[in-house]
């Protein structure tokens, strides 16, 4: 069995947006719940995580937001954005889940590891270098993915965001380089209204973002095509040195945020497809980190699910997708958008 680690903390679990909001601690909680309930607390190996430093943070963010979150610290409420708020909790929480993804990648680059999921909170794709965003303080996977290059050596890194909202902060920071490769699926028009077809980079970084925009209602057969058609070739191409995986489950079919129809064994579908991925091109250096997901009941079983693939106690067939799917259209559309940077 895979060495594979995972990352939760009581203070993702004192972060708090107030009352009625969807990116609660309960979310971290249901974690807890499966862990303990499927036994697999006791298979995993609980990484004990530090706080991000301020030089690691400020890797793609800059310095005046690093100091603009730390001021909140102790003040029981800041309004960040509409619906980005910290509690007196929020920026401790916010440097442990940066430091999270940084101890996973450790832990994998010193052998300690095979895989790794931190399971933090605040999320943090929708993180700008400059400001606060969609329930996000500090972008976590870029964090992870400048570290990776600026102070690992690594070469190349792939970040796979499955959420079903666009990661604009993460395509932002990465925009213009071709060291970082940023594949997103996710549904359009929707919040926050970035990640169209056409958004494919700037200068070095052309070709290195592809943006994969789905209507609503996409389900496990034409994720697993998108996948299969795309993201293959995309991974085969550009051979990072490691992947990192936004592992959103908004797209969960009764998720309250999303309007996609992916299932639990669909997630285990996808996670199986990158840790094959992994093994193949990347020595099998992988993480997953996690972004959204509201539906409790659904986050529960679709972490279950994606942990059980880590573990290699289930092994997810995905290359059985035939036939016509309501992706097709778009399939098509990518593949002659990038046709330019690479083959399919």
């Amino acid at each position: 069995m895979p060495k594979v680690g995972i990352v939760i903390d009581k203070l993702f679990v004192d972060h708090d947006n107030g009352m009625g909001h969807p990116e609660t601690s309960e979310r971290i909680l249901a974690i807890a719940d499966m862990l303990r309930h499927t036994g697999m607390r006791d298979e995993v190996t609980i990484l004990e995580p530090r706080d991000a430093t301020k030089e690691e943070i400020t890797l793609v963010h800059t310095p005046e937001y690093f100091d603009k979150i730390a001021s909140t610290r102790g003040k029981p409420r800041v309004f960040l954005d509409a619906d980005t708020t910290t509690s007196p909790a929020s920026y401790d929480a916010a440097v442990r889940a940066a430091g999270g993804m940084l101890s996973s990648i450790d832990a994998i680059l010193e052998g300690r590891l095979d895989r790794a999921f931190p399971f933090v909170r605040p999320p943090g794709h929708h993180a700008e270098a400059d400001r606060a965003m969609g329930f996000c303080l500090f972008n976590n996977v870029a964090v992870g993915a400048a570290y990776l290059t600026r102070m690992k050596g690594v070469d190349r890194v792939l970040i796979v965001d499955w959420d079903v909202h666009h990661g604009n902060g993460t395509q932002h920071m990465f925009y213009g380089r071709s060291d970082v490769l940023y594949f997103s699926t996710h549904q359009f028009p929707f919040y926050p209204g970035t990640g169209a077809l056409g958004e494919t980079g700037a200068g070095e970084g052309e070709g290195y973002t592809v943006n994969v925009p789905l209507k609503e209602g996409m389900g496990d057969a034409e994720y697993l095509k998108i996948f299969s058609e795309i993201l293959g070739p995309v991974i085969e191409q550009y051979r990072p040195g490691f992947i990192l995986v936004s592992a959103g489950f908004d797209t969960f079919f009764e998720d309250p945020l999303g309007g996609m129809r992916v299932t639990p064994e669909g997630f285990a579908r996808q996670a199986r497809f990158m840790l094959d991925a992994a093994d193949k091109h990347s020595g099998g250096n992988i993480a997953f980190i996690l972004e959204g997901g509201y539906n409790l009941d659904g986050l529960w079983i679709s972490t279950k699910e994606v942990l059980e693939e880590l573990l290699d106690k289930k092994r997810s067939e995905y290359d059985t997708v035939g036939g016509a799917t309501a992706a097709d259209d778009v399939i098509e559309q990518v593949k002659k958008e990038h046709s330019r940077y690479r083959e399919f």
